[in-house]
């Protein structure tokens, strides 16, 4: 299993995109610095299109917006299930109240 590793401050991920936009490679940076070359063209890709420099992806803002949707999204369908379920005991229930008279 991967180790984790607590997130690196946003200084630090502006500092490895500013370097890299004056001209250093990420693989350079690896060697220096912790994060993978990998990491830092993600943090780059991503400063881009925060900075609307690319569209071939979601902002920040895009994305937290997504997993907030998805998030009420799987809330509201657990709250279908559970009425649907409800629904069902009560039309249930009912239907022995009504037998039994």
């Amino acid at each position: 299993m991967a180790k984790s590793r607590p997130p690196y401050p946003p200084e630090f991920r502006q500092q490895m995109i500013e370097l890299v936009r004056s001209g250093r490679s990420p693989e350079s940076l690896e060697k220096e610095f912790e994060p993978s070359a990998q990491t830092i063209r993600n943090w780059v890709k991503q400063a881009d299109l925060d900075q609307g420099r690319r569209k071939d992806g979601l902002t920040s803002e895009e994305r937290e917006e997504l997993v907030r949707l998805r998030r009420e999204n799987r809330h509201l369908l657990e709250e279908r299930d559970i009425l649907e379920k409800a629904a069902a005991w009560f039309a249930q229930r009912g239907s022995r109240r009504s037998s039994s008279s």
